[in-house]
Formats: structure tokens, sequence, C-alpha cells
């Protein structure tokens, strides 16, 4: 009777331990199809950050099928970091300037962001100095560029009650330096901007130094010191006449500690090796910047960005952690059947 009852249970576990390792086999397979949909928050449709979430979007998908981006747009940086950490999307762009916790991971330094001082040549603006007395539009409250200016209010000791700010949506403040409305706009965006190229094709705006960029360094350390070239938005009758000196910050691509190492690691190769294709689709992607080991302001790099960055692959166990897993599990179930199988025969023979 309990050599019955032992072969019956014998031949259970062992078809227990077929029916897991078929489980395991689908599962495994299951997740080989399986497509991993990030969200990832930008900015405004009107703004480069939306712009260069569609790029990436469409170049990350052409070259792996498995991994779909969606676009969602914002109001200001600090709304997309709440939304990121908030669990509402996997992936966002903010300012380097941004305060983020640990468990908010960087993915790459993206495109500069240099400060922009663009105003009618009848106004008087020579200087930033000068823009006391003057209607200046900035972007929306709350956006990047909005409170960057009032870093530079601050460093510049200038007179609130003698600036008339005005924030407005993208489109609305640059209509409105072309009509005259305001004397001036502050807006916080890459080299070569498409919306800033049209503004100033008319000869009555102009673009003003923002020097001091050292300075302005030692109170916002995630500033860095840059310029805009001559002839960056005319060549044959040079705008700007000469290098302007200028100031400004990067964008960032982000993402929550938890993402998918695989993932991020994908994402991240395909964000630099296939630069070319992301340039024809937003072409100050060809500014992004080279990763180096030294300190980000704040921001660590999520750890499937880093495989990537420090050997190109990743590593043998990480890219086939879940293989292994598998093939260790089937490994014991098999072990474990043969036992059975050979008590069983053994208890037969008996």
């Amino acid at each position: 009777m309990k050599e019955s009852i032992f072969r019956k249970s014998s031949i259970f576990a062992a078809l227990g331990s077929i029916f897991l390792i078929i489980i395991f086999a689908i599962l495994l397979f299951q997740d080989n199809k399986r497509v991993h949909t990030l969200v990832l928050v930008t900015g405004q449709k009107e703004g480069q950050y939306y712009a260069f979430g569609q790029a990436l979007s469409k170049v990350v998908h052409n070259h792996n099928h498995r991994i779909k981006i969606e676009i969602i747009e914002s109001n200001d940086p600090q709304e997309n970091l709440e939304l990121l950490q908030g669990k509402k999307a996997e992936l966002a762009l903010v300012q380097s300037d941004t305060i983020v916790n640990n468990s908010t991971k960087a993915i790459a330094f993206l495109f500069p962001e240099v400060f922009h001082l663009m105003v009618r040549q009848d106004a008087g603006i020579n200087d930033i100095s000068d823009i006391e007395g003057k209607r200046i539009a900035l972007m929306s409250k709350g956006s990047g560029s909005y409170n960057m200016f009032w870093r530079l209010q601050e460093h510049y000791q200038l007179d609130v009650e003698q600036i008339k700010t005005i924030p407005l949506p993208i489109t609305e403040a640059h209509q409105a330096l072309e009509d005259g409305e305001v004397d001036g706009l502050f807006r916080v965006v890459s080299l070569e901007n498409p919306a800033v190229i049209q503004l100033l094709r008319n000869p009555q705006i102009k673009i003003i130094p923002i020097d001091q960029g050292a300075a302005l360094r030692l109170e916002l350390p995630a500033l860095e010191v840059m310029s805009i070239p001559k002839g960056s938005y005319h060549g044959a009758s040079p705008t700007p006449a000469e290098d302007l000196p200028a100031v400004g910050v990067r964008a960032v691509l982000i993402t929550n500690k938890k993402i998918s190492r695989e993932v991020i690691f994908e994402i991240t190769r395909i964000l630099y090796e296939a630069r070319n294709e992301l340039v024809q689709e937003f072409i100050q992607a060809a500014m992004i910047e080279q990763w180096d080991e030294s300190p980000h302001l704040g921001f660590t790099f999520h750890p499937g960005a880093l495989d990537y960055y420090n050997k190109g692959n990743p590593s043998f166990i990480v890219e086939y952690a879940e293989a292994i897993g598998l093939c260790l599990s089937v490994s014991m179930l098999l072990i474990s059947s043969v036992w059975q199988l050979r008590s069983w025969f053994t208890g037969k023979q008996k």
C-alpha cells in the first residue's frame, strides 16, 4: 500500500515538474515578445522638449519594436518631476538645475539650452541692466525659462518694480515681440531653434549678451558658461554680428531607478548609436553631451545607462539574467524529477 502511494506521488511530482517547466518556457517566451510602453513627459507642444520627445520615440521604436515611448506635454519641468516621482510617467525631461531625489536617475545629459534675451532695436536695450522700465515677455509661470529670469534679476540686482514682466505661451510671446507689444523677450532655448530663427529674421529685433557667466555659476553651479556664435541665426548678414557671451543649462533625460535595467540600457544605446537618425528628426541632438565620470551636480545615473557608458554592452549576467534564472529553475526541477523517478524505479524493483 505504501509502495503504491509512493509511486503515485513520484509520478505526480514528475508531471508537476514538467508542467512547471512548460509554464516557465511560456512566461519567458511572452516576456521576449512583450512591448515595454513608457510615458515620457516633455513640455508644451510648441517647445523643444516636446519635439525632442517625438524624435526620440520614433528613433527608439525604429530600432527596437519592443520599446514604445508615449509623449505627453506639460507646463514646466517641476510638473515633469512630479509626474515621474508620482509614477505617472517613466521618463521625463528637465533642466540640469533641477533638484532631484535619490529615486530619480539620469539617462543622459542632452543639448545645451542658452539664455536668450531678444529685444526690439528701438527699445533702447543694450545690456541686461537696461530692461528696467521696459516690458519683457517671459515664458509661462513655473517654466524653466520663467524661473531662470528671476535668478538673473537677483544677480544683476534689477529693481522688480521697474520691470513689467508678461508671462505668455511660447507662440504668443514671440508674436508680442514681433508686433511691438513688448520691448523684449527672455527665453532659455537651444541654439538654432526654428522659432528663434524666424523671430530674428525681423531686422527690428536683436540679441543682447548675457555676460558674468562665471559669477552666475557661483550662485547656481548647474549653469554653464556658453556663447552664441557669430552667424548662428543668419550667415549672410551675420546674426548675431559677433560671438556673444551667454550662459545656459542642459536638458536632462531622467527616469525612475526601478525602471527595467535592460530597457534603459537599450534607450541609452539607441540615443548614442542612432545619433544621425535622431539629428535628422531634431537637429539639436547633434549637441548631446558625451558621458564622462565627472560629478553631474546632484544627478546619479541609472544602472542601465551606466552599463552602456562603462562597457558598451550589459554584462552577461545582466543581459541574460532571466534566461539564467530559468535555466537554474529548470535544472533544479529536472534534478528533482530524475531523483523522484529513480526512487520510484527503486521502489518498484523492491
